[in-house]
């Protein structure tokens, strides 16, 4: 009930199916192209997240994203080292004052800031997540020392020089220009610290004349409110040109033990994760369908569980094929 009556967001409930018969026009399976992806970002990616919130919520908790896993290790645990590694990579201590771009919900933001004992800032321009965050960081005691702007982290209202260390997990894909987005954050950390992300990113195997390789990126796109998936070659130019030192940079993806997108596979079963196997997908989907029909949920409900179980489908194929990373990891300073 609680996935029915938050789906949609801050959208109308009865302007829900509009919402999503406008998303799904930016993306090419409807006609839709890549530039007026890239033009009109902030209202598809405000779209997507006002429709897909409570899915991801309910699926995944309050972390929104994949991560390097050991055997033995579940995927809760995973989740939350791939965020400690992260603060360690920054070196991130008490006291601190961090910025989490892209922040969603605040899981990652909330998990950094107990594990360094450090300030966190989250910036995103989704005003149902930003009210959702904040909630969630008041249950967990962490809302005197962490806080919510929302915004546009292409034009971040935050003065030069301003944070200790930056991070972005799975968010700056969101971003029409890596160039514009990495400069931003080039412009408010201070000098001689640093950047850190895990970025999504088609690999070196992407074969841009490939039909099945484009059809797994559309499928990606679709399902996760993406103007386009850069390659990782694109997103180190990027950050070089921005102005910031690489200190290193890897697909984390390469050596995981266990897959990334194992969760997501049909053929996996797991009673720790349920809800994102296949027999739990279904279950939802079907689940949303009965809810839609008797007017608990709101129109179009049913479509957005479309997509992103096209989503998912194109996430395994993509890691399959080691086409698709979620996981391209670089830590970057700004020079004094």
């Amino acid at each position: 009930m609680d996935l029915a009556s938050n789906l949609g967001g801050k959208i109308d409930k009865s302007d829900v199916l509009t919402a999503v018969e406008k998303y799904e026009q930016y993306h090419v399976f409807h006609g839709g192209n890549e530039e007026e992806r890239k033009a009109n970002y902030t209202d598809m990616v405000n779209k997507y997240y006002d429709l897909a919130t409570s899915f991801y919520e309910y699926g995944w908790g309050e972390s929104f994203h994949f991560a390097h896993r050991w055997n033995g290790e579940s995927l809760r645990e995973s989740i939350k080292r791939h965020e400690h590694f992260l603060a360690l990579q920054l070196g991130i201590k008490p006291g601190h004052k961090v910025l989490d771009v892209g922040c969603g919900i605040g899981g990652p933001l909330r998990e950094i800031a107990r594990f360094s004992n450090s300030s966190v800032t989250g910036i995103n321009n989704n005003e149902y997540q930003i009210t959702r965050g904040k909630e969630l960081n008041r249950l967990a005691g962490v809302d005197k020392t962490c806080n919510f702007v929302k915004a546009d982290f292409m034009k971040m209202p935050f003065p030069e020089n301003s944070f200790d260390a930056v991070y972005a997990i799975e968010a700056t894909c969101h971003a029409p220009d890596a160039y514009g987005c990495y400069k931003e954050i080039y412009r408010v950390l201070k000098p001689g610290q640093c950047f850190a992300a895990y970025e999504w990113c088609m690999t070196d195997a992407f074969d841009p004349d490939n039909a099945e390789h484009q059809k797994i990126k559309g499928e990606i796109e679709i399902g996760d409110g993406l103007p386009d998936i850069r390659l990782t070659t694109k997103c180190l130019e990027a950050l070089k040109q921005a102005g910031f030192d690489v200190i290193w940079e890897k697909d984390l993806a390469k050596d995981s033990p266990v897959p990334w997108y194992l969760p997501l596979d049909k053929n996996h079963f797991s009673l720790s994760s349920f809800r994102l196997t296949a027999v739990g997908r279904f279950i939802t989907k079907n689940m949303v369908k009965v809810l839609e029909y008797m007017r608990l949920a709101p129109q179009g409900s049913q479509r957005v569980s479309n997509f992103l179980e096209q989503a998912a489908e194109g996430l395994v194929d993509g890691g399959r094929r080691e086409i698709f990373t979620p996981m391209y990891f670089f830590l970057a300073r700004k020079p004094e």
